[in-house]
């Protein structure tokens, strides 16, 4: 069952490598793999975060606001990138042990797509995280970007 506290594990800093698709719509596009950093900070007592990730290579950075509703149960979390200056449509969504999914509904290139984060493998020291789009309504999904967050070597 989801709870306020589903995010814990990501307060703090990260090291993050980035796997991106050239073309988020195309299965059999290339990988392009590049490194960034990640802070997440809680806020209401848990039951929200906020985190900044700096992606260099991209020039850009990204922010995300989770926000934990107590009555549905569910999660939603909006993004926010530098690069664009906007807010994106959230997604919406839970955790099952580790295991969490969201879906939202959004566009890319002008077409209008489903959208799916799933985080995995979640503890104190390491995460996954993975972005797949539709564009059937959800029958067919393609991955197009995954994160691997580990934490900083102590220095």
């Amino acid at each position: 069952m989801s709870s306020p506290h589903d995010f814990d594990f990501f307060h703090g800093e990260w090291e993050v490598s980035h796997r991106r698709r050239t073309d988020f719509l195309a299965p059999g596009s290339d990988w392009e793999e590049f490194s960034g950093t990640s802070s997440c900070r809680p806020l209401f007592g848990g039951a929200a975060n906020i985190d900044e990730i700096d992606m260099p290579r991209l020039g850009y950075r990204g922010a995300t606001l989770r926000l934990f509703d107590r009555e549905t149960g569910h999660w939603s979390l909006n993004w926010a990138s530098s690069r664009s200056g906007t807010l994106f449509p959230p997604v919406f969504g839970r955790f099952t042990g580790d295991h969490g999914e969201f879906y939202g509904d959004d566009t890319h290139d002008g077409k209008d797509v489903r959208v799916r984060f799933v985080w995995s493998g979640v503890s104190p020291a390491a995460a996954r995280w993975e972005q797949a789009f539709s564009v059937d309504g959800g029958e067919t999904w393609v991955t197009n970007w995954i994160m691997e967050f580990g934490r900083p070597a102590a220095s």
